[in-house]
């Protein structure tokens, strides 16, 4: 069997990972073997903030509302509001309802009036 020898291939995976860690501080830019590990971690970081995001706006769009439903007399919590738009088969998506309350007030009002009627 012949010898193979690997120095091309090597290095070319090597400069690889070495490119992605490029501002990483200390060994982690330089030696292959710490950034092959911090390449690795920084990875699973990116997917775990990629699924919190969208966790974080969520829960900024429901206090955006809340806030907007507080603004206004006479209306119940965001709950009750969310309750009410499901039983009057409204469909707006917490996202759309925050654009409207931050956007165009009285439209959000008007949507406010017509699930609670």
């Amino acid at each position: 069997m012949p010898r193979v020898k690997t120095g091309i291939t090597r290095r070319k995976r090597h400069q690889k990972i070495l490119k992605l860690t490029k501002g990483y501080r200390m060994t982690r830019s330089r030696l292959f073997r710490v950034a092959k590990e911090a390449t690795l971690h920084a990875g699973e970081y990116a997917y775990r903030g990629r699924k919190e995001r969208k966790r974080q706006m969520r829960r900024l769009w429901i206090s955006r509302i809340n806030a907007a439903l507080k603004n206004q007399e006479g209306t119940p919590k965001y709950s009750r509001f969310i309750h009410a738009l499901i039983e009057k088969k409204i469909i707006l998506n917490r996202k759309a309802l925050s654009q409207l309350a931050i956007d165009t007030p009285q439209a959000f009002s008007d949507v406010v009036k017509t699930a609670f009627k």
